[in-house]
């Protein structure tokens, strides 16, 4: 059973206050994910599970064992590094097997291990050669098998494809998602990249500023997402946002257009919408194209709505011009609203 639990943990480095007290449960085999831009804790977090770092406050258990006053090596963890980590004067089948021997295992344990994990990872054509002789994504595969041959409870990831190009990138997630969840192991995974996030994870945490935003599964933090934050970082493009304002009939104007929404103790509320929500039809948002952008099977508008920036979606077999006025209409059950005081997703309708 390799439940983590992490309760109350904070990191302070001087007077900066690098984590505010994170709560949260990873179940036994569950991918979880750190989603976030730089700086904002997530590999800070890792490290503190991984015994790297010391948490300020807080407690870190992995299954019913207390581990944050045990060394690394006492946790029952591996972990695969954005540099890879390998060791160059020794053979892959050496790599591999470098915490086995450690750890005093039997020749043909060790065997076994090295074998199976090669296996898994592709490289068993590999083990006799140097790394110096391997690409980018042979050694990022080597530290991978090292960390599975290893059978830890728990594999933590720290951007472990980010030196890849973006085709082998592409492989090299297909490949860890089958991998990893064939080895039922408990994965941390950390990235700044939404769209690993999206196709790795079972859960994934958002994080700004040190605090978890939000932990829900891939699909619900993109269609719901519980904080302004959230919608305008998950997305390519990111979500539109518009001011709102209740009219005395206490339905919502939106850049000329009248909507029905939640209640709320306010009269001011921002209306938010993905891009790809979008179509142009007769009685919607009045917008002006400024910049158009084909890719492929759909065109990417740039457009103008009450002088802000507003993106859609569209079928590349429309054709839109620079100037061109639109009338942009939203999918209804698609809309979002947030509260422009905290920021926070309101929820309830009318």
């Amino acid at each position: 059973m390799a439940e983590i639990k992490i309760k109350g943990v904070a990191k302070s480095f001087g007077a900066f206050k690098a984590l505010h007290s994170i709560d949260l449960t990873i179940a036994d085999q569950e991918f979880m994910v750190l989603l976030g831009a730089s700086g904002c804790g997530k590999t800070t977090l890792l490290r503190i599970i991984a015994g790297l770092e010391t948490p300020t406050e807080g407690e870190v258990w992995i299954g019913d064992r207390r581990v944050d006053h045990l060394p690394p090596r006492a946790r029952g963890i591996a972990m695969v590094f954005q540099n890879y980590a390998v060791f160059p004067h020794l053979t892959v089948f050496e790599n591999v097997a470098f915490g086995l021997r450690m750890k005093k295992l039997p020749q043909d344990e060790i065997t076994r291990r090295v074998t199976r994990t090669a296996e898994l990872m592709h490289i068993e054509q590999l083990l006799k050669r140097y790394s110096g002789q391997l690409s980018g994504g042979q050694r990022q595969r080597v530290a991978v098998a090292r960390a599975l041959a290893m059978e830890p409870d728990v594999i933590l990831m720290d951007e472990p494809l980010s030196n890849l190009d973006a085709l082998l990138r592409l492989e090299m997630r297909a490949e860890l998602k089958g991998v990893l969840a064939n080895s039922k192991t408990t994965t941390i995974y950390v990235t700044h990249d939404q769209v690993e996030a999206m196709s790795l994870a079972d859960r994934i945490s958002v994080m700004n500023g040190g605090r978890i935003v939000q932990a829900a599964s891939p699909v619900e933090v993109y269609r719901n997402p519980a904080a302004r934050f959230v919608g305008s970082f998950i997305g390519n493009p990111p979500m539109n946002f518009i001011p709102a304002t209740r009219s005395a009939d206490g339905r919502w104007q939106v850049a000329g257009l009248t909507l029905d929404g939640p209640q709320h103790a306010g009269d001011k509320l921002e209306f938010a919408i993905r891009p790809e929500d979008l179509t142009i039809a007769p009685g919607g948002l009045k917008a002006t194209a400024r910049v158009i952008e084909p890719l492929g099977a759909h065109t990417l508008v740039t457009s103008e709505v009450n002088g802000a920036l507003f993106r859609a979606v569209l079928d590349s077999d429309l054709k839109v011009s620079p100037g061109d006025e639109l009338s942009l209409v939203p999918k209804t059950d698609r809309i979002r609203w947030f509260d422009p005081t905290t920021s926070n997703a309101v929820r309830e309708s009318t």
